[in-house]
Formats: structure tokens, sequence, C-alpha cells
């Protein structure tokens, strides 16, 4: 699969330059306190990102899935499992980010030796980590077959399943069940005018493209790994 040079370039300028703003600005600009959080907001421009990052990689990834079963091809295949690994890193680096803003938050009357500290059982919480899961299961399901073409077919039918139960798992179910994190009952405070005020926006809008870009360039650089990776053995196996 070919990616054309100037979208390319785009994505990686767009990178650099976003997520170098995102990074000055979010740590010295001047904002005003929001309730309950204090200095702890900065968060938001790095935490929520990288959800917003997983989305779009497990969209890329369930999109190459669906291509391989309609053409079997291996670079669709390809595709499939570096953007789905991309998004289980960005994941797992939003749940971490979310376990220490929570500590600082909800637990920060808590000592550090109490588990409840770190984790509260939150639903959205607790459910993320459940997404998460169901990718891990993604991978463990591709490294227990060994015929290729069969482990493509089986990982592009898991595929559909894991980003069908992304959504419910870590929008629509926590905010009907509610709990501590910000937005599960009453909408998404990222785009609650009253809630979130112009000041963060100017930050956390251009935090959002420069992780997006950021999570496009890892998944190419990963799926041309992939492919030299594949073309060194085929070339060790035949000589």
């Amino acid at each position: 699969m070919s990616i054309p040079v100037s979208l390319k370039w785009a994505y990686r300028i767009g990178a650099v330059l976003l997520l170098t703003y995102a990074l000055v600005a979010g740590l010295l600009s001047s904002l005003p306190r929001l309730e309950n959080l204090g200095q702890t907001s900065r968060n938001l421009f790095y935490h929520v990102p990288m959800w917003f990052t997983m989305y779009m990689l497990m969209a890329v990834s369930v999109v190459a899935s669906l291509m391989y079963l309609r053409k079997a091809r291996v670079e669709f295949d390809r595709l499939a499992k570096e953007a789905a690994t991309v998004g289980v890193f960005f994941g797992s680096l939003g749940l971490s980010t979310g376990i220490f803003w929570s500590r600082v938050t909800w637990g920060s009357l808590m000592p550090d030796s109490s588990f409840a500290a770190w984790w509260s059982w939150d639903p959205k919480q607790t459910l993320a980590l459940g997404a998460i899961l169901v990718y891990l299961a993604y991978f463990v399901l591709r490294s227990s077959v060994e015929d290729e073409a069969k482990r493509a077919r089986l990982a592009a039918v898991y595929n559909l399943f894991a980003a069908a139960s992304l959504v419910p798992l870590t929008l629509i179910i926590p905010r009907a069940l509610g709990g501590l994190h910000p937005g599960g009952a009453d909408g998404s405070p990222v785009f609650n005018n009253s809630d979130l005020s112009d000041e963060y926006r100017y930050i956390f809008y251009p935090a959002i493209i420069g992780f997006l870009c950021l999570g496009l360039w890892l998944t190419e650089l990963r799926y041309r790994a992939s492919k030299l990776n594949d073309l060194y053995l085929d070339h060790i196996s035949e000589s």
C-alpha cells in the first residue's frame, strides 16, 4: 500500500509542530483553574487526545480487516495489525495517564499504599481497561495460528468483533452507568461550552490533531518495518 508523499509529510510535520505547541503551551500557559482539578487540568491536553487517537487507529484497523476479507491481500492484514498495535499503545497511555490523574483527584486523601487510591473501579475506567483487553486478545489469537492465510482471516473476523465492542465499552455503557469520570452521564465535557473555556480549547484541539498525526506516523513506520522484516525473512529462506 502506498501513501501519497504529500500526505506523509503533512502528518509528520503536523505531529511535530502541533505536539510541540501542545507541550509548551499546555505546560507553561496561564490557564483558568477548573473546579476540583487545579493544575492537573493540563492533563486534558494529553490524556483525552490519546483516546481519540486510539479510536482513529482502531477504525483504520477494522477497515483494513474488512478489505482483507474482501480481497485477501496481505498488505491489508499487515495494516490492520500495525494500526491495532499502535492503537493499543495509545489506549494504554490514555489509561495510564487517567490512573495518575485519578490518583491526585479522586484518591487525593488516600495513602499511596491503598489500591483504591489508584483504581476506583469507576465504570468508564474499568470498561476502558476491558476494551484494551479485548484488543490484546486479538494479538493472542494472531500468535496462536501458524498458517498465515488462516491467521489473517481469523484475526480479521475477530477485529470486527473487537471494533464493535469498543464504542459500547468506552462510551455508551459508561454514560448509562454514570460514575466519577467526567462525561459519564452528563455528556462530554470536552465539547461542553460550560465546562471548558476557550483558553483550553486553543491548546486542546491542536493537541488532538497532533496526536492523530503522530498515530498515523507511528503506524506508517511499523507498517514499513513489518514489510521489510518479511522481505528479509523471505530472502533468508530462499538463500
